[in-house]
This record gives structure tokens, C-alpha cells and sequence, in this order.
């Protein structure tokens, strides 16, 4: 028997260029007070915990937990490249669904180095060595750093294939960065045309900076709980459905058919996206907004086909028709996408929760697609639907979906706004210790934690 999955409270830091002036506990406490808060309970009430990062030591998320208290609670720590916050929200939701946990929270957060992605251990055989051995094998290396080539090269092979050009992959990069400028937690927030997108620096023969996601730092959280919990806490008035999930790794056809767009995962994400759609009972034109992963332009366009939104081959015609952005037929990445709102691998799967979830309570601001308010598309007998889409190279991806329940009650109060203290799904505040001090563990806060928050 299965159950029931909701997020009932989301929180985040701001995204932002890594400068060492903050360390990973201090965003991960700062993104898990906030979701605490949000759905108004403690860390007492937390049963399990997934962590999620990718460039830390083994035990990173019991350092960063312990600060809100050590409960003896499990906390696994997961690393699955940049689908890993994603991976940590897949984990949480199996707790629940299972019927394993009443209340599991995801946690993903990232300290990175300034610059392109570096491989980290030179005494071992890398991941993604295959990969960039066919790339090079198929004469596609330009001498630019890794995943910009993984990722321009099948932008490239998508574009020579099917018709489209460069200037898609320009107009996607200048759509992502006009709707960061209404996202207080982007990481740019600089409006730029297509044309200033294609004069940018080049990163590789394909690809320039605007059409590349930085690196970041930042954290992430999301409280995942069954529908007990959502309605014994009174949760009615903010719970969102998570209504399917699912996680692949690559298929035979990453290496068989010696093609980059294979090569950047394409295939994942077309059996996750065929999972996700047929476990929710819907197809794509049932979703209004979608948060992907556009670590690269290319990536976008090649994501658009692989997702089942267009027609093999026809991803151009999404961006010609202005069917990703609003007034269109989906409003895509309004967060201002990895290539906006930046990339700290491990919360970047989370960050996408945070946004959708917020779209669909109607709390999203500057950001909000107005279709997804409560109470829009109900009055024409249709439910809102929000998709999130994850990737990390090497391979994994995660594909979700979620929607209001039927039990929503959107004028209730008070609601998470109320107990942040402001609307935290379009603005941007730190937390203080006051803050820290009403979520933290009433039965287990130690002395130690309280000197090192």
C-alpha cells in the first residue's frame, strides 16, 4: 500500500557567486529554518533526513544538521552530480509514500570553487571519461572546459539534425535572463537580448558565457510528509501534491548511438519524463509551468523535445512560437533557470521545488504564472500541474510533477507568509537566530550547537 506525498514547507538562500564568505552549515541551516518555518513545526518533527551535495567530506549533512539539533534521527547523504538535490527529494518522497516516515526532510546545499568544474580526484578513472572519450572520438572537443562541451556539442548535433539554429540557444539564454530580474534569489539579474547573448565571450565554438550556467554557492530544503500529517498540523492552506516522481540513469543508447545529444543524457530524460507523465495519468499539455534544467542553453532546447513538449526534432518551434515564457503555452524556468538563478549542484534540484511549489500556492509574485493561482484554471474545470526536470551527467535524472490536492484551502490563516514573516516565495531575507530558536529541537539541542551556529 502506498500513500499519499506533499511538501508542506519550502526554503532557500539566495544563489550566489562563490567568495568563501559563508560556509555550507550556515546556508543549510539558513534553507531548513526557513522551511521549518514555513510549515510551522520544529526539527523535532523530522523522522528522517536526506543531505544532498556533491563537493564536501563524507558527513557534510550531520555537520550541517546538528546545528538544529541531534535527534539521532538518520541522515543519509546522497551525491548524484547536479541531480542530486532532486535525488535527495526522490529519496524523501519514497519514505512517505512507503510508509517508512510521517515527515522527512530533503536538504541540498553547495560550497563551490569560482570557475568551470573541475575533476576532483586525479588517481582514478573519472565518471565521465567514456563520455568525453567518444566526444573526442567523434572529432566534437574544442578545447573548452567539459560540460560546456558535453552540452554544446549536442546543441550543436541538435541544430545540423533538425533545422534549428544558434540563435534558439541565444533567445532561450535572453528569456531565462529577463525572468531572473523578477527573482530576488538569482544569482544575475541583467535582462539581455539574443543579440548580446551571441556577442558575449565564447566558452567554446558553440557556446558563450550568457548561455552558461555559473557556478554557486547556495542551499535549498523541502518538508515532504504524508496527508496525516499535512491535516493534523493544519497544513491545508499551503500542502502541495507530489503527484509522480521518477529517476533513471542512462540507457544502452548513451554510447550506441555515437551521438552528443545521446552523450548530454537526452535519453534519461525521455523514460523519467514517459514514468512521470504516465504515473501523474497526464501528458504535457496538462502543465502550465516547468522548471528544467538548463545548465546550458543547448540543454533547454534539447530538453524541450526530450520532455515530449514538441514533436522529435521540432524543440526551435517552442522557442519561435514564444511557448516558453509568459502568455505562451508553458511558462519555462521563471526562476531565471541555472543560467539565472545559478547552479549549486546539490540544492539546484530543490530550488526547483521551491519555486514550483510556490507557483502552485499562488505565492510566487513577479514570478507567478497566473494560470497557477488558486482558483484560475479550477473555475474551467482543470487542475494546474507544475514539472520539474533534474540532471545530473554520469548519469541520473529526476523528473516530478506536482499539483494543488483537492483539499486545498488557499484563504486559511495563518499560512507559511505569516510565520516567515513575509512572502518568502518572491522575497529574499536572511534568517535570524530568533528564527533558528523556534525551529530548532526542543528535545535534543545541545550546548555544543548552540555555540556553533
Amino acid at each position: 500500500m502506498t500513500h499519499k506525498v506533499f511538501i508542506a514547507g519550502v526554503g532557500m538562500t539566495a544563489f550566489s557567486k562563490p567568495r568563501n564568505l559563508i560556509d555550507y552549515p550556515e546556508l543549510a541551516v539558513e534553507a531548513a529554518t526557513k522551511a521549518l518555518l514555513d510549515a510551522g513545526i520544529n526539527y523535532d518533527d523530522i523522522q528522517q533526513a536526506f543531505a544532498g551535495y556533491v563537493y564536501g567530506d563524507s558527513t557534510c549533512g550531520q555537520r550541517a544538521l546538528y546545528a538544529l539539533g541531534m535527534t539521532s534521527i538518520p541522515i543519509i547523504n546522497v551525491n548524484n552530480n547536479c541531480s542530486t538535490g532532486s535525488s535527495a527529494l526522490w529519496l524523501a518522497r519514497q519514505a512517505i509514500e512507503y510508509g517508512i516516515s510521517d515527515c522527512v526532510m530533503a536538504l541540498g546545499f553547495e560550497k563551490m570553487a569560482p570557475g568551470s568544474l573541475q575533476t576532483i580526484f586525479d588517481d582514478r578513472d573519472p565518471p565521465l571519461s567514456k563520455t568525453v572519450g567518444l566526444l573526442a572520438d567523434m572529432e566534437c572537443l574544442t578545447g573548452g572546459p567539459m560540460a560546456a562541451e558535453i552540452f554544446g556539442s549536442g546543441g550543436e548535433e541538435y541544430c545540423q539534425k533538425y533545422g534549428a539554429k544558434r540563435e534558439h540557444c541565444a533567445k532561450i539564454a535572453s528569456k531565462s535572463h529577463k525572468h531572473s530580474v523578477n527573482n530576488p534569489y538569482a544569482q544575475f539579474h541583467n535582462a539581455l537580448e539574443p543579440e548580446q547573448v551571441l556577442k558575449d565571450k565564447k566558452v567554446t565554438k558553440y557556446l558563450t558565457r550568457s548561455m552558461c550556467c555559473p557556478t554557486s554557492d547556495g542551499a535549498a530544503c523541502a518538508i515532504v510528509c504524508s496527508e496525516e500529517f499535512v491535516k493534523r498540523h493544519k497544513l491545508e492552506n499551503q500542502a502541495i501534491e507530489v503527484v509522480a516522481m521518477s529517476m533513471t540513469t542512462d540507457s544502452q543508447r548513451l554510447f550506441e548511438d555515437r551521438s552528443a545529444i545521446e552523450l548530454a543524457g537526452s535519453d534519461m530524460t525521455r523514460i523519467a519524463a514517459k514514468e512521470a507523465f504516465a504515473k501523474a495519468k497526464i501528458t504535457p499539455d496538462d502543465v502550465q509551468v516547468i522548471e528544467l534544467h538548463d545548465c546550458f542553453a543547448a540543454n533547454e532546447l534539447m530538453t524541450y523535445d526530450a520532455l515530449g513538449l514538441s514533436p522529435p526534432g521540432k524543440a526551435h518551434e517552442i522557442v519561435d512560437r514564444g511557448d516558453n515564457t509568459y502568455g505562451g503555452k508553458w511558462v519555462i524556468n521563471a526562476s531565471g533557470g541555472l543560467l539565472a538563478k545559478g547552479h549549486p549542484l546539490g540544492a539546484t534540484g530543490l530550488g526547483m521545488a521551491f519555486y514550483l511549489v510556490n507557483q502552485l500556492r499562488g505565492w510566487a509574485g513577479p514570478m507567478q504564472d497566473p494560470r497557477c493561482r488558486p482558483g484560475e484554471l479550477e473555475k474551467q474545470g482543470k487542475t494546474p500541474y507544475a514539472l520539474m526536470h533534474n540532471i545530473g551527467l554520469g548519469g541520473s535524472c529526476v523528473v516530478g510533477i506536482f499539483k494543488r490536492p483537492d483539499f486545498y484551502q488557499q484563504d486559511k490563516k495563518p499560512d507559511g507568509r505569516d510565520r516567515v514573516g513575509y512572502n518568502h516565495g518572491c522575497e529574499c531575507k536572511a534568517v535570524t537566530i530568533e528564527d533558528v530558536d523556534k525551529v530548532k529541537s526542543r528535545r535534543a539541542f545541545s550546548k555544543w550547537a548552540e555555540a556553533n551556529l
